[in-house]
């Protein structure tokens, strides 16, 4: 089966490598807005008998929404075989149950309207608390890739003497597993209490680790609240500035600059949303999970 690749717009980079290692080609198409805020959609491309592959980031995806259905339902009218979603970064995983008297199980709608217009859909670590799997949520063969590996290989190559830090006790369990995986220690930040509000925050072993490169890892850096207060408690204690790495860049409002001003060495995301601080690329392990779940539509 011929396989043909489309960017939604912001998504080129990432669709040109998976192009190349998935041995496809790139296809064309218009997409725009007429005046009065309506979709556009037109394939230049030959999809006849062939498998689409979609790319497109679900960060800020309320806009992307009905240029991704559009595009895929043009291309089903036009003779694609298969449209394939690959959505580094999904939307819509937070509200996974009722929080408050009224609200509706987003994630839930959401999947079922991207199961109507999608034969498949591949992301990465999506935030799945209380859902065990994405299959609870879409109707649609998917595929779960993990960056952890990736992640761990990246601070193997780049970082001498390296030691994770886990803000809390439940960052724990992924933090241990960056950290075997790339033979590195790693430490987490323990919570002392004193009293009702006098709460202490204190680096254990940190004696050992003064000449290490502290290395935060997150999965979303978002607000980027957390990292900047463990970077203040690392300040305190004594230890390098240290290296914040993460999973999706979604860095709200002046996320990404506060954290930058905090005193850190560095920030490195993965390339799951497209951001200046991409500096690990998962294109290798998507392109090779996409063809694999194409013999299963």
């Amino acid at each position: 089966m011929k396989t043909i690749l489309f960017s939604l717009p912001g998504n080129e980079e990432l669709t040109e490598l998976m192009a190349t290692k998935m041995d496809a080609e790139v296809g064309k198409a218009t997409l725009r807005k007429f005046p009065d805020g309506e979709s556009y959609t037109r394939i230049l491309s030959d999809v006849n008998d062939k498998c689409v592959v979609l790319v497109c980031t679900l960060h800020e995806p309320d806009e992307k929404l009905l240029p991704l259905y559009f595009l895929s339902h043009t291309a089903k009218s036009l003779g694609a075989m298969c449209t394939c979603l690959v959505a580094p970064y999904l939307a819509y995983m937070r509200q996974d149950k009722v929080f408050n008297e009224g609200e509706g199980v987003t994630s839930g709608f959401f999947g079922k309207l991207i199961s109507g217009f999608a034969d498949s859909i591949t992301t990465v670590d999506p935030h799945l608390h209380r859902i065990s799997s994405l299959g609870e949520v879409y109707q649609i063969p998917n595929k779960v890739i993990h960056a952890a590996d990736a992640i761990s290989e990246w601070i193997k190559e780049n970082i001498e003497n390296p030691v994770l830090i886990g803000p809390d006790s439940e960052s724990e369990q992924w933090v241990s597993e960056v950290a075997k995986n790339a033979g590195a220690p790693f430490i987490v930040l323990q919570k002392v209490r004193h009293g009702d509000r006098d709460v202490e925050v204190s680096v254990p072993d940190v004696d050992i680790y003064k000449d290490a490169t502290p290395i935060l890892v997150d999965d979303i850096i978002s607000t980027a609240r957390t990292m900047i207060e463990t970077v203040q408690h690392l300040k305190k204690a004594g230890m390098k500035p240290p290296i914040c790495v993460g999973i999706h860049a979604v860095f709200s409002g002046n996320a990404y600059q506060d954290l930058l001003d905090s005193g850190v060495e560095k920030i490195v995301t993965c390339n799951t949303i497209p951001h200046s601080s991409n500096g690990i690329d998962l294109s290798d392990i998507m392109a090779k999970e996409v063809k694999k779940l194409m013999h299963h539509i």
